[in-house]
């Protein structure tokens, strides 16, 4: 099984203001991300909170994840990470390690990297868009011990670094994998291209 952990537990600095509950479409950007993981192939669903936890959990409501709420979400985003993997179970074959702030990521790109990841050898899945890597990636828990181990704001970026030979490269039809939501800018742009789609 692949679980996935959705990293929601930043303080949106450059934002200037909580972007998990920032509306999208007939959601919130949050909730919308965590919906197209819910709606795919992968297994149990662990959201990470920590700036305004509270005021998040109430708006995701009774959607069927795991919420685990890290007080120590300020020491960077390892920290949610580790959070989650310390609430993985024993069924779990691997992590999808999510970001929050990416909800235009659909459903059928995540089950096309679940699947090419079940189809191989390899460790690590990363997907890919004309050259360049995105989110959300797949490890391995034969890393656990090294994803418990990081430090910092690097993510599991220095995993996939570390074993380059164990990585494959997923190519994938759209670009929402390399965007992030960060800035007012970047929101606007969201939105208008989820309102292209006609999606909700």
């Amino acid at each position: 099984m692949i679980s996935v952990i959705i990293l929601g537990a930043g303080r949106s600095e450059r934002m200037g203001q909580t972007k998990q509950t920032m509306p999208f479409g007939t959601a919130t950007i949050l909730e919308k991300t965590i919906n197209n993981y819910i709606g795919s192939e992968a297994g149990k669903i662990i959201v990470v909170l920590g700036h305004q936890a509270l005021k998040i959990k109430k708006i995701i409501g009774d959607k069927s994840v795991d919420i685990v709420i890290n007080p120590d979400y300020g020491q960077g985003m390892s920290t949610s990470l580790i959070a989650g993997v310390k609430n993985i179970n024993e069924r779990t074959g691997a992590v999808m390690i999510a970001l929050g702030d990416q909800p235009l990521i659909e459903s059928k790109t995540i089950n096309q990297l679940i699947r090419e990841y079940e189809r191989h050898e390899k460790g690590i899945v990363v997907p890919v868009y004309r050259g360049k890597r995105g989110h959300p990636i797949i490890i391995a828990v034969k890393y656990k011990a090294e994803l418990l181990s990081l430090h910092g704001d690097t993510g599991a970026r220095e995993i996939i670094e570390r074993h380059p030979s164990d990585v494959l490269e997923v190519p994938v039809a759209t670009d929402a994998i390399c965007i992030d939501i960060d800035t007012l800018e970047s929101y606007r742009s969201a939105v208008d291209r989820l309102g292209k789609r006609g999606q909700t």
